[in-house]
């Protein structure tokens, strides 16, 4: 099998962290009787602020669009990351899952505070634990294996 081109692998990383994150994100939402387009609203929010939730369908797709965006900007950062510190490329099991937890710091304590997010930032038990372990497997670790992949070309 042939190894994907650095920006082919940035690519194939970004979306597919972004799917399983956006998964993860509609499993745990419809647990607590939160229907997609509401949680795609809540990612424009960021955006749009509170308008979001009166969007429809258009907020909701400009969600998606924003979250597939940010998800390939992480990817992005990894690959810079990575083709210059030679152990994240060349240990991408463990680099993964630790820029996963970057990532969720990163947007818990910086994106989402700077943004129009009309929601306190907060870091309730449950949800955490889970949403960080989403960010470090579902997230993280894609990124990494695909985009070390493409840098040991």
């Amino acid at each position: 099998m042939r190894k994907p081109s650095l920006p082919a692998g940035v690519l194939l990383g970004g979306l597919l962290g972004g799917a399983l994150d956006l998964l993860y994100a509609f499993g745990f939402a419809a647990s607590r009787g939160v229907a997609p387009t509401r949680l795609l609203q809540t990612i424009a929010s960021g955006l749009q602020g509170q308008a979001a939730y009166e969007g429809g369908t258009a907020s909701a797709a400009l969600g998606l669009f924003s979250h597939f965006a940010m998800s390939l900007g992480w990817a992005a950062g990894f690959a810079l990351l990575a083709s210059r510190v030679g152990w994240l490329r060349q240990r991408p099991a463990f680099a993964g899952p630790l820029y996963g937890i970057v990532v969720f710091l990163a947007m818990r304590c910086v994106v989402l505070p700077l943004s129009a997010y009309p929601h306190p930032v907060g870091f309730p038990p449950l949800s955490t634990s889970l949403d960080l372990l989403s960010h470090m497997f579902l997230f993280g670790l894609p990124i990494a294996l695909l985009v070390a992949r493409a840098l040991r070309r």
